[in-house]
């Protein structure tokens, strides 16, 4: 007899607001700081190397946290959790600044050509 799928962590917007903060601390922690930024190194803004390379680091960072609130300690766990701040951000305002954060510390900066200056007019 197969056993039943894990159930998905269910919590409340109190709960996620707690886990969103402890995942950000985690990030700001100095040997996941350090982490972050060997592996942002080794990227060299690639996109592709960003995914292959610093994706993981921070997945793991995250799987960290989020398995003591019942998220299993695999990819699909970060999906999930993922998945639940996405439903709350337009909820709750704490909820929404709180992933933008997050976001801002996984994703690069992005830089743009400036306007009008990168061709010259014929």
């Amino acid at each position: 007899m197969a056993s039943a799928p894990a159930q998905q962590p269910t919590l409340t917007v109190e709960q996620t607001r707690v886990v969103l903060s402890e995942v950000i601390q985690a990030f700001a922690a100095p040997e996941n700081t350090a982490r972050m930024e060997e592996a942002r190194e080794s990227a060299c803004n690639d996109m592709g190397k960003m995914l292959q390379l610093v994706l993981p680091v921070a997945t793991q960072i995250q799987q960290e946290v989020i398995k003591a609130y019942g998220f299993n300690n695999e990819g699909e766990g970060v999906l999930k959790f993922a998945r639940l701040v996405k439903m709350y951000e337009t909820q709750d305002p704490e909820i929404a600044a709180m992933s933008v954060k997050l976001k801002s510390l996984l994703l690069p900066p992005l830089s743009t050509p400036p306007i009008g200056g990168a061709i010259p007019a014929s």
